[in-house]
């Protein structure tokens, strides 16, 4: 006699896969207070980011008006935006795309 196993709720069938967590970003945008050393000293900082990496960085935030600076979660990206905040950078999260 075949054993019935009970599903619990928990247990995902193979069409039933779990949807990964879309990452999050942060942006900082172009504002004409901060100057551009500024910023760059800013990602050096705060990200570690190299000199080179920071002012091509720095670079997309004045020429193209923003620029992605940091990628994973919403709670990370949340703690990044309050970071570039407490430097006095303009800086906001949204959903990767």
């Amino acid at each position: 006699m075949p054993v019935e196993i009970e599903r619990t709720e928990e247990q995902a069938t193979p069409d039933e896969a779990p949807v990964p967590e879309v990452p999050w970003v942060t942006l900082v945008h172009n504002d004409p207070v901060n100057l551009m050393s500024y910023v760059t000293y800013v990602f050096q900082a705060y990200f570690g980011y190299s000199k080179d990496k920071a002012k091509k960085l720095m670079l997309d935030v004045h020429h193209k008006g923003r620029a992605v600076v940091s990628q994973g979660s919403r709670e990370e990206m949340e703690r990044d935006v309050q970071a570039m905040h407490g430097y006095g950078l303009w800086a906001t999260l949204q959903r990767d795309s």
